[in-house]
C-alpha cells in the first residue's frame, strides 16, 4: 500500500489530522493507495509557506525561474514511462494514451510557459507633448490551482506552470480521485531545486481542501477546472472577496457533419472525438449532427466502427478504451443511458458494462455507446454525461443545426466538417463556443486562448492569456514636459 504525502514548504509531509482516503485502481476496482485527507490546517501551512517564498521567487530573474521549470520538465521526460504507467493505473486510461498524450503534454506545459515568460512584453503608449505610459505586469502573490481527474498531470501543469513562470507561489489541489502523478511531481520539484514553498500540493476532498483554498483571503486568485456546479460554488465564495477567477467548466459539444465533408476523415476523427479517454474529456463531441443526405451512410459506418472498438485493461496494447475513473462515475454514466431509453432513444451499439476476467473482473468498464432518436432538447442531449456516450441526430438546414448546436447551457467547443470554405467560416462564427475546430479535433496550439462561453466557464487559459491572468497590470505615467 502506497501512502501519498502532501508537499508543503519543500517537504513531503503527512496530513496534520493523520487521516487518509482510499485511492482506487479503476481497472481492477480495488484500493491500491492512500491519499491524505487534508483539512484547513494543511492549507494554512501551505499558504504560510507560499507567502514566505514569494518575495524571493517573484524577485528572481525570469531566466532563473525558467531554468528551474525547464529542469522539472526534463526530469518528468526522463521518467516518461514511469509517469505514464502511474497515470494509467490511477485513472484507468490506456497506457498508450498516457504515453502519447498526457505526460508529453505535461512536459510541454512546463517548457512552453518557462520560455513564454521570457517573451512576455509590457505595453507602452506615447502621449504627444505630455509623456509616456508604460504597463508593468506584476505577479499576484499566492494563487490557488484546482485541477480535475480526467487528464490529471496534463491539466495540473497547465495551471501551475504559468502561475510559477509569472512569479507567483502556488497552493495546488489535484483531484482526490487521481492524485498519484501530482505526488510524483512533488518529488520532481525537490530534485529540480525548486525553492521551498514556491509550489505546495495539498491532497484531499474538495469540500475540505478546495473550500479552504477558496475562502482563504491570502490566496488572491483561483484557477479551477471541473464541474459547472462546483465552479458556481467557488464563484459565490470568491467573488465577494474580489479574487481573480479562471473557471474552465463543463461542455456538451456539438460535432456538425455536412454532406460535403471528407467522409473518411470525418468518420475516423469522430470515433476519436467521441470516445477518447473513455469520453472523459471536456472537449469530446457528445452530440453528433449529420446532414440528412449522408445520415444513414455515416450512422451505419460509425456504428460498425464503434462496435468493433476494443475495451480492455489499460496495459493491453490493443485497448482503445480503458476503465472509467470510478464506480460512482460509471453508475452516473449508466443512469444517463437508462434516461435516454426513457426519453425514446434507441441504443444502436454499446450501453452495457464490459466484464473482463481475472484480476480486472471488478473494473469499471463500459462499451462505447451510440444513441439515436432523441429530441435535441431532451435531458440526454442537454446535460453533460462525461463518458463514452454520444447521440446522433439528422439535420436538413444550416439554420436548423445551428439552433440545435447552440441550444445547451454550455459553450466550450464545437467541430465542423465541411469542404465549403465560406460555410466553414460562417458556421464557426455563429456557433456559441469558445473553440471551433474545422475538419479536425483537439488540435491544440499552446499559444492560443482556451475556454468557453455561457456555463462552460469564465476567462481564458493558454499562452499569454494565462500569464495575464496570473499577473496584475500596473500603469505608470512619466511626464515628459
Amino acid at each position: 500500500m502506497k501512502y501519498i504525502k502532501n508537499y508543503i514548504g519543500g517537504q513531503l509531509v503527512n496530513p496534520q489530522s493523520g487521516n487518509y482516503i482510499d485511492n482506487y485502481d479503476p481497472s481492477r476496482g480495488r484500493v491500491y493507495a492512500q491519499i491524505p485527507d487534508s483539512e484547513k490546517s494543511d492549507i494554512d501551512s501551505a499558504v504560510a509557506a507560499a507567502e514566505a517564498a514569494f518575495p524571493a521567487w517573484s524577485g528572481m530573474s525570469k531566466s532563473e525561474r525558467s531554468d528551474i521549470m525547464i529542469k522539472a520538465a526534463d526530469l518528468i521526460e526522463a521518467r516518461m514511462d514511469e509517469f505514464a504507467a502511474a497515470e494509467s493505473l490511477d485513472n484507468g486510461k490506456p497506457v498508450s494514451l498516457a504515453t502519447h498524450v498526457d505526460i508529453p503534454r505535461a512536459v510541454s506545459n512546463f517548457k512552453f510557459f518557462a520560455t513564454a515568460i521570457l517573451h512576455f512584453a509590457a505595453e507602452s503608449h506615447h502621449m504627444e507633448n505630455l509623456g509616456i505610459n508604460y504597463t508593468l505586469r506584476k505577479p499576484i502573490g499566492v494563487v490557488g490551482c484546482i485541477s480535475p481527474w480526467n487528464l490529471p498531470l496534463y491539466l495540473f501543469t497547465w495551471k501551475i506552470a504559468p502561475a510559477l513562470a509569472a512569479g507567483n507561489c502556488v497552493v495546488a489541489k489535484p483531484s482526490e480521485i487521481t492524485p498519484m502523478t501530482a505526488f510524483m511531481l512533488s518529488e520532481i520539484c525537490i530534485e529540480a531545486g525548486m525553492p521551498a514553498g514556491v509550489l505546495n500540493i495539498v491532497h484531499g476532498l474538495g469540500h475540505k481542501v478546495g473550500d479552504a483554498m477558496t475562502r482563504d483571503p491570502k490566496i488572491k486568485a483561483i484557477s479551477f477546472t471541473g464541474g459547472t456546479k462546483t465552479g458556481e460554488t467557488i464563484a459565490k465564495i470568491a467573488a465577494p472577496m474580489f479574487k481573480k477567477l479562471s473557471l474552465e467548466l463543463g461542455g456538451k459539444n456539438p460535432n456538425i457533419i455536412f454532406a460535403d465533408c471528407d467522409f473518411k476523415q470525418a468518420l475516423s476523427t469522430t470515433l476519436r472525438s467521441s470516445f477518447a479517454n473513455q469520453g472523459q474529456i471536456c472537449l469530446c463531441g457528445s452530440r453528433i449532427f449529420i446532414e440528412r443526405p449522408i445520415y444513414e451512410k455515416f450512422r451505419d459506418a460509425f456504428v460498425e466502427k464503434v462496435s468493433k472498438t476494443k475495451v480492455s485493461y489499460p496495459t493491453d496494447p490493443e485497448a482503445k478504451l480503458g476503465a472509467l475513473v470510478s464506480k460512482p462515475h460509471l453508475e452516473k454514466v449508466m443512469s444517463y443511458i437508462d434516461l435516454a431509453k426513457e426519453e425514446g432513444g434507441s441504443v444502436l451499439t454499446g450501453g452495457t458494462q464490459v466484464h473482463l476476467e481475472g484480476e480486472y473482473k471488478d473494473g469499471y468498464y463500459l462499451r462505447p455507446t451510440v444513441i439515436e432518436g432523441l429530441a435535441f432538447d431532451c435531458r440526454t442531449n442537454q446535460e453533460e454525461i462525461f463518458g463514452p456516450v454520444v447521440t446522433i441526430t439528422p439535420f436538413d438546414t444550416e439554420e436548423e443545426v445551428l439552433a440545435m448546436a447552440n441550444s445547451t447551457e454550455y459553450g466550450l467547443s464545437a467541430t465542423v466538417w465541411t469542404e465549403h470554405l465560406t460555410r466553414a467560416h460562417r458556421v464557426a462564427d455563429q456557433l456559441h463556443s469558445g473553440i471551433v475546430w474545422v475538419n479536425s479535433w483537439l488540435v491544440r496550439d499552446l499559444r492560443t486562448p482556451f475556454g468557453g462561453v455561457k456555463n462552460s466557464g469564465v476567462g481564458r487559459e493558454g499562452g499569454f492569456e494565462a500569464l495575464r491572468f496570473f499577473t496584475e497590470p500596473k500603469n505608470v505615467f512619466i511626464k515628459s514636459h
